[in-house]
């Protein structure tokens, strides 16, 4: 369970295809507080710390085909920056909203507009009436996740929604290096899914 409040963002320094996998080695500073099988966030999906090399301060996690499928954990490269996020601790303040790590497809960056000092980014995503009536859906003011990161739904529509980023946000996360054309990966609010799924009931 994570909170979508990002700690830093991770650089990708080695990736290996093992069949249908991919071992995704990456950097960052909290390298040497990990432990095996442990849950970490990365452009908000959830995936398991396999592997911990502390001389050269980094770990490894595993991405399955579904993941790929779902995410824009395939398209990574060496030198990219992912956002991460370790697993929330249930003794404090929860932050963002309830996010479970589970990304449901990805979006595109359709749009940026300068909001004098902030960026609005709007998103598409393909939209299936079916996916729409178990929750797969946006609302106005309500929550969404986008490559880990806890946000506001702002104008959404039937199949985009924009989001306002802040500048500590565009500095401390990948956000810095989304433009138009940028693949995210989208997590819908899960009080949505559980809400559409009692009115099928």
């Amino acid at each position: 369970m994570f909170s979508g409040i990002i700690e830093e963002f991770a650089t990708v320094v080695a990736t290996r295809k093992d069949r249908e996998n991919i071992d995704f080695s990456l950097t960052c500073s909290f390298v040497d507080e990990l432990t095996i099988d442990q849950s970490v966030a990365h452009n908000g999906v959830c995936l398991t710390v396999v592997s911990i090399d502390l001389q050269q301060k980094t770990y490894i996690v595993t991405a399955m085909k579904e993941t790929l499928d779902r995410s824009n954990l395939g398209l990574l490269k060496v030198g990219d920056k992912v956002n991460v996020e370790r697993s929330m601790l249930m003794n404090g303040r929860l932050d963002g909203h309830i996010v479970q790590g589970h990304v449901d497809q990805t979006a595109r960056c359709i749009d940026m507009q300068d909001a004098d000092g902030s960026t609005y980014f709007t998103f598409q995503y393909d939209f299936d009436p079916e996916m729409a009536r178990h929750g797969y859906f946006t609302v106005d003011k309500g929550s969404v996740t986008v490559n880990g990161v806890s946000l506001t739904v702002c104008r959404p529509t039937r199949d985009t929604f924009q989001v306002a980023i802040i500048p500590y946000t565009f500095e401390h996360t990948n956000f810095c290096d989304i433009q138009v054309g940028s693949v995210v990966n989208i997590e819908f609010d899960i009080i949505g899914k559980y809400i559409a799924r009692m009115q099928q009931l």
